[in-house]
């Protein structure tokens, strides 16, 4: 499975409880590694962070999580599970794009959409959807070139456009992307939801070295994004991005080196791969 980027969730004071309920929801997953500030899981085979302080923002529906599954069992199972202390922003139904969908937020106010139908060509099971919406309407499109454009191994897979009286017909109604080999999606909506990005949902890129992490970096700061801190970034759609050395876990991992590492890392905007080596 295909983890050169994954999803940051921030989940301020429970970021154990969470572990354990989207485990117990969704299986075939484990804990990978724990400690008071963050833990990592797998779900089938993709790693997720939950992130225990840092953003002073909540999660909410501007990034989602579309799962995929083959069967209506499934997908009801995962509905039960996830309503229960949330909330329910589109009801479990046939619609025309899937027999059996629905669109929750968690307790944790993590959104995800529930769909059934055959797995994408990566067999990821979990796709980020990014909803622009507000000021960031009719971003979507742009925005997917822009990625595509901009990370390695990318691809674009499809635009749908909104048909007449859905919404604007300049507007995307599903896209979706490879970068990196990760499949994400993008969408449009006109409606006032009252939200949009922030920083408690972030995507990690894990980068090889130097180089990389000064492509990605710059790109995504670039017309109108900024740095934020300790490898974190705003890009100019208001998507939050954590741009890291793919070792930086390993050696945080380290008993005797993981103070060092982080004392370094502390002290840097974007994050240098030879030095948080070398502490």
């Amino acid at each position: 499975m295909n983890n050169s980027i994954y999803p940051c969730l921030t989940i301020k004071g429970k970021i154990a409880e969470a572990a354990d309920f989207y485990l117990e929801t969704f299986g075939d997953g484990s804990i990978t590694s724990s400690n008071p500030i963050v833990i990592t899981l797998k779900l089938s085979g993709q790693q997720f962070m939950l992130l225990n302080d840092g953003p002073s923002s909540t999660p909410n529906p501007s990034i989602s999580f579309m799962v995929v599954s083959e069967t209506e069992a499934e997908t009801e199972a995962y509905y039960y599970k996830l309503s229960k202390g949330g909330s329910t922003l589109m009801p479990l139904d046939k619609y025309p794009w899937s027999p059996k969908y629905a669109w929750v937020q968690d307790q944790y106010g993590v959104s995800w959409q529930l769909y059934t139908g055959a797995m994408n060509d990566a067999n990821q099971k979990f796709c980020p959807t990014l909803m622009f919406t507000g000021a960031k309407a009719g971003k979507a499109e742009e925005a997917v070139h822009f990625y595509t454009g901009l990370f390695h191994d990318s691809t674009l897979q499809g635009i749908l456009k909104y048909s007449e009286g859905e919404d604007n017909t300049n507007f995307v109604k599903h896209s979706q992307f490879k970068i990196k080999h990760f499949v994400a999606m993008a969408m449009d909506s006109s409606a006032e939801h009252g939200f949009g990005f922030v920083d408690a949902i972030s995507l990690v890129v894990n980068c090889k070295d130097q180089a990389e992490i000064d492509r990605y970096w710059d790109g995504l700061i670039a017309d109108g994004g900024h740095e934020v801190a300790c490898g974190w970034l705003v890009d100019k759609y208001g998507v939050s991005w954590q741009i890291v050395p793919d070792k930086l876990g390993q050696w945080m991992s380290e008993p005797a080196k993981f103070q060092r590492v982080l004392n370094t890392l502390m002290k840097m905007k974007k994050l240098i791969y030879a030095e948080l080596e070398n502490a």
